[in-house]
């Protein structure tokens, strides 16, 4: 039999080389990928219960010291209400395995320069390592999915014509950069405070005399009041429901809120937002109303707000130190828990409510990294990424 030319031979053998590669490749990964994989999984699993343990860690000491809550909403205050109660202290723990105290976070940014430390000209340094902070994974679950997540009682949100919306499905940690590891052109940290003096000094406002309310505020938080539906009084001492108290908050048929009128304008804006915090936790009506609130825990909430939303206006208050306070827990990691996601959560709505609109007319999500309305992602799936 004649040879076969060389050309068809070649052709023959590159075929048999291409069905050898596609045989290896239906095989699946390689041991080395296999390894990788495993060591990969295996460190994230170490991440996920280092968090873990640490957030269940402040969170008993929290509860077990007064002392340790007041440290915690100085925290809070610092990042202006921005986190939630996850992110909050997953933010403390690696702040305080590198000894430093954060000022600022924001994400890289995108390559156009429209997010994150580079959308203000400025750069992460090289060699920085970053926060992790949670963000939501979102998408459309599957209609199978979203029956599961049901029969389960948990909520699917649903558009209008039935179909599961897109929603939170997970957490994903993902890196983001204090200020102090960037360089750049000067940034100016954007406080409530900031903002506010900002819209003052455009109004022509002049500025109160040291040891007065230097925040603007007040009338805002009374409006924010009327607007929940409640009268709003500067009432003499020893008037009724007043008393002897700084400020009270009367629900049902009366809806009256009454703060002192003998105090110093900084104490009024503090009582007035304690006040203000009061109804926002729904302490007087609303779905709280049949959880029978101790009243350690009603004050611990509402004070903690005040002192979280006036040191963002900028406003130095005094952490307070009443005997009862926190003694209602009585070391009950739950019970601190939900006390601090509701404190989070109402101390982070007033603010915005009193914050003028930012100079900026595009502030980015991922730019903010907003994420004191999500809950802990427990119930959802986590990636360490």
């Amino acid at each position: 039999m004649a040879a076969q030319p060389r050309t068809k031979q070649r052709k023959t053998s590159q075929r048999k080389t291409s069905q050898r590669k596609t045989s290896q490749r239906k095989t699946g990964p390689s041991k080395a990928e296999q390894s990788k994989a495993a060591q990969a999984a295996e460190e994230r699993n170490a991440l996920l219960d280092k968090i873990k343990a640490d957030f269940d860690e402040r969170l008993a000491t929290i509860a077990s010291d007064p002392r340790q809550w007041v440290t915690f909403i100085d925290q809070v205050a610092l990042f202006g209400a921005r986190y939630s109660l996850g992110n909050q202290l997953l933010l403390m723990m690696q702040a305080d395995e590198r000894g430093i105290t954060p000022q600022f976070f924001l994400p890289y940014g995108k390559k156009d320069r429209s997010t994150g430390w580079l959308k203000h000209n400025r750069q992460v340094r090289h060699g920085e390592t970053s926060f992790k902070v949670w963000a939501p994974i979102k998408r459309r679950p599957t209609e199978e999915q979203a029956a599961e997540w049901e029969a389960a009682g948990r909520k699917v949100r649903r558009d209008p014509d039935g179909r599961p919306a897109v929603q939170v499905v997970g957490f994903r940690l993902t890196p983001t950069f204090d200020l102090s590891q960037t360089d750049g052109e000067p940034f100016e940290v954007p406080t409530v405070a900031r903002l506010r003096r900002q819209r003052l000094s455009s109004a022509g406002v002049p500025q109160l005399l040291a040891g007065d309310d230097p925040t603007g505020a007040f009338d805002d938080a009374v409006k924010l009041i009327k607007d929940a539906g409640y009268r709003f009084e500067l009432a003499t001492p020893g008037s009724p429901h007043l008393g002897s108290a700084n400020g009270v908050t009367v629900g049902g048929d009366v809806m009256l809120v009454q703060v002192r009128n003998d105090v110093s304008t900084a104490q009024r804006l503090k009582t007035t937002i304690h006040e203000l915090a009061h109804i926002r936790c729904d302490h007087l009506a609303g779905a709280r109303i049949g959880e029978n609130l101790h009243r350690g825990r009603r004050e611990t909430e509402a004070e903690s707000v005040a002192h979280i939303v006036c040191n963002a206006l900028g406003l130095d208050t005094a952490a307070y130190s009443d005997a009862y306070v926190m003694g209602w827990a009585d070391g009950d990691m739950d019970l601190v828990k939900q006390c601090a996601q509701t404190v989070l959560r109402v101390a982070k709505q007033i603010l915005a409510d009193l914050t003028p609109a930012p100079t900026d007319p595009d502030p980015n999500p991922d730019d903010l990294a907003d994420l004191a309305d999500l809950d802990e992602p427990s119930g959802l799936y986590l990636a360490a990424v």
